[in-house]
């Protein structure tokens, strides 16, 4: 939604009449009912004016009918693909049975749709990936800028900051454990966000004996994330096969560093190894190695957050909005 609503701001800002439409999409087993409902979506005209071109983002808004549709894709179901055998395994046998029945006609559908789309552009290198591999859909990447605020750096700071939906596919448990091995001993870390993984990461702390260098902020809003990401040291950002990942470009933008892993996905491709950041291997102790590093050593924080902005500072939304306008 934080695309969506920045590139709606920003397609206004172009001189666009720009209007956002949230789609159905009635949860998960209920697949075709979503495809049914988006596909009989009316997107003629809104207020009434005539709409001139349809600019869907994900799944089940790419089923939406309309002559001139682009797909600015950040992902399908991931169920029923990438995550498929995490997914699977968690299933009965007889629920195994019906959900590979119900993945074939997720294939089957999306494959068709999204081929009769006028053009789709991934969001990432890890998107257009999936798209070859699983639909035989070759696709240009445009990764998105940073949503439009003002980000600011004012220092940096004595801790790590990580911020993202507390989930087993955001692994900031991985970050907790990092914490007790011997070299980030002396690392502390605010982490925001909420999710159903907060009480493991709280009786993770409490088990690894970290606790009083863990900082679990819940949900904050955007003034607070702004001023975090302002006084933070550097940003971990650790997920397993991210879309894309929009962390990374806002800790660029506030001019801080960003420690990702090797399978990170869009992160990953974001962050240059010692020149915007540090990619590492996904354990524990080559994350606090890492982070002791830049905690250690404020020079080199200071110098990978400096590219981290230029890099950010070459990904304008003038420039998205022009590439997925069609002309």
């Amino acid at each position: 939604m934080v695309i969506a609503r920045a590139l709606v701001a920003a397609a206004r800002a172009e001189g666009h009449d720009a209007h956002l439409l949230v789609t159905a999409d009635f949860g998960f087993g209920r697949n075709f009912a979503s495809y049914r409902a988006n596909w009989s979506a009316p997107v003629a005209t809104i207020q009434g004016r005539a709409v001139d071109q349809v600019i869907s983002l994900r799944y089940p808004s790419y089923a939406v009918r309309h002559p001139r549709h682009l797909c600015w894709l950040n992902h399908a179901m991931r169920e029923y693909y990438d995550l498929w055998p995490r997914f699977a395994a968690t299933l009965s046998t007889r629920a195994l049975v019906k959900e590979n029945v119900r993945k074939a006609l997720v294939h089957a559908a999306d494959r068709w749709l999204l081929k009769h789309l006028n053009e789709v552009i991934a969001q990432s290198k890890t998107i257009q990936e999936r798209l070859a591999r699983d639909f035989g859909v070759d696709a240009d990447v445009l990764w998105p800028p940073p949503p439009p605020r003002t980000y600011r750096c004012d220092k940096y700071g004595d801790f790590i900051f990580a911020v993202s939906r507390l989930t087993p596919l955001k692994r900031l448990g991985l970050l907790v454990r990092a914490l007790a091995e011997p070299a980030a001993r002396h690392v502390r870390v605010a982490i925001a966000g909420e999710g159903p993984s907060r009480s493991e990461l709280e009786e993770l702390a409490a088990h690894l004996g970290v606790t009083d260098r863990v900082t679990l902020l819940g949900r904050i809003d955007e003034a607070t994330l702004v001023d975090r990401l302002a006084r933070c040291r550097a940003v971990c950002f650790a997920p397993f096969g991210e879309d894309y990942g929009f962390v990374t470009v806002e800790a660029f933008a506030s001019r801080k560093a960003v420690v990702t892993c090797h399978d990170s996905g869009g992160p990953a491709e974001l962050v240059s190894h010692e020149r915007s950041g540090l990619v590492c291997d996904p354990t524990p102790a080559a994350i606090a190695a890492s982070l002791a590093r830049l905690m250690e050593d404020r020079a080199l924080a200071e110098r990978l957050g400096a590219a981290a902005a230029a890099q950010a500072a070459t990904m304008t939304w003038p420039a998205a909005v022009r590439r997925l306008v069609m002309t």
